[in-house]
């Protein structure tokens, strides 16, 4: 990838010390309504570290998923950067289609719905991202296999959709999310749709992975019955951050 497209940031004892996963800074986006313009983010920032599970909570409206949309890449803010692992990806400036690559290789999405392909399996919904990547099919699905597996599904590979419960199908893609092993796992109201015990499952889930995989995992949520497996929650409103809460002990990280 050139450079002029992600540009290194150096970042003082970086080897003692790395860069969050994810920095926001001084994010703003904007939208025309009409003669109005609309403040969606309003000079956001924050820093999300490997290990880190954050709740984002808010309102409708509030800016939770414009949030996470310019985060992961998918629209570049009216003004401010991301960085990712210490590199500036996005600004107002960006074209974030030159950064699909990047953003396959270091970023994993989760939503609501798991939005899997109804004539796949579990193993080839999971494989089919890894072979976007060219990975061989054989190999995919050996991956595939062994990451559904580590994920208690491992009974579940020849499974389709429409076989699996709701519960099992957002860990089929929470396994489709982690195929390239992404630093960054972004999750939009992933336990809307479950019931308060497959919604902590997946919590809990993710919590492993922030553990295990050292990745660093932002959840927007309205679930308020799992608050304790967050480190953090991070409450928006009217495009601001508003409050922050410590349930846990999170790693060094900021939040203005």
């Amino acid at each position: 990838m050139s450079d002029h497209v992600v540009s290194p940031v150096v970042v003082s004892g970086a080897a003692a010390n790395p860069p969050p996963v994810l920095s926001i800074r001084d994010v703003q986006r904007l939208y025309r309504s009409g003669d109005t313009t609309v403040r969606a983010l309003d000079g956001v920032s924050l820093d999300i570290h490997r290990g880190e599970v954050v709740g984002i909570s808010g309102p409708s409206g509030s800016g939770k998923s414009t949030l996470l949309l310019i985060a992961g890449l998918l629209e570049p803010p009216s003004a401010g950067e991301v960085l990712i692992d210490g590199r500036r990806v996005s600004h107002p400036a960006a074209d974030l289609d030159r950064l699909r690559t990047f953003r396959r290789n270091h970023i994993g999405f989760i939503f609501q719905k798991a939005n899997l392909i109804p004539f796949l399996t579990a193993v080839e919904n999971v494989a089919l991202a890894l072979e976007i990547d060219h990975v061989p099919p054989r190999a995919a699905r050996a991956y595939a296999s062994a990451l559904l597996a580590s994920l208690d599904l491992g009974h579940r590979l020849d499974n389709h959709p429409s076989r699996l419960s709701g519960g099992e199908q957002q860990r089929v893609a929470v396994a489709r999310a982690l195929a390239n092993a992404p630093s960054l796992l972004l999750a939009d109201e992933p336990t809307a749709a479950l019931d308060s015990v497959r919604g902590r499952q997946v919590l809990q889930l993710f919590r492993e992975i922030a553990r295990t995989r050292q990745a660093a995992v932002a959840v927007v949520t309205h679930d308020q019955r799992a608050l304790d497996l967050f480190d953090r929650t991070i409450e928006l409103s009217d495009g601001r951050t508003r409050d922050v809460a410590v349930h846990g002990t999170p790693g060094a990280a900021g939040t203005h």
